[in-house]
């Protein structure tokens, strides 16, 4: 299959920002890990807002936000008239992230379809890894 067109960097960066400006994101502080690279994840301290009773990293938000990892290493492969809707998440949660740690969440494009992309995510922390992830995500109309 041929690519889609890759949207220029205007439009690139005003759909990165509606992704940083949702309201959850907000919530938890997920920031760019490379602002002149977007795909390169995000990243965030555990902290109030995403930790359980015990203050460790709430499972669903890794969930959450190992889908946005993905979603932004996916942006560059979807044309100006496209977007991508979660289809399916798996993750598995591989060691318990203590509040005041820093998280950093990757995507990594596995395959990109005409209607389906697959993606693969990792989260770390100083470079141990404590989440993956599968994300599959529908590839449809922009709008």
């Amino acid at each position: 299959m041929d690519a889609e067109p890759v949207p220029d960097a205007p439009v690139l960066d005003t759909r990165v920002q509606s992704v940083l400006d949702i309201p959850l994101h907000r919530f938890l502080g997920v920031e760019l890990r490379d602002e002149q690279d977007p795909a390169a994840g995000i990243r965030f301290e555990v902290g109030t807002a995403s930790a359980n009773p015990a203050q460790l990293l709430h499972g669903g938000v890794v969930y959450a936000l190992l889908d946005v990892a993905s979603f932004l290493a996916l942006l560059p492969a979807l044309g100006p008239d496209e977007h991508a809707v979660t289809h399916d998440v798996a993750a598995s949660l591989l060691r318990p992230v203590s509040s005041g740690r820093t998280v950093e969440v990757t995507g990594t494009v596995l395959r990109r379809g005409r209607a389906v992309a697959f993606m693969r995510a990792e989260a770390t922390v100083d470079g141990v890894l404590v989440a993956t992830g599968q994300v599959t995500k529908s590839v449809v109309p922009l709008g």
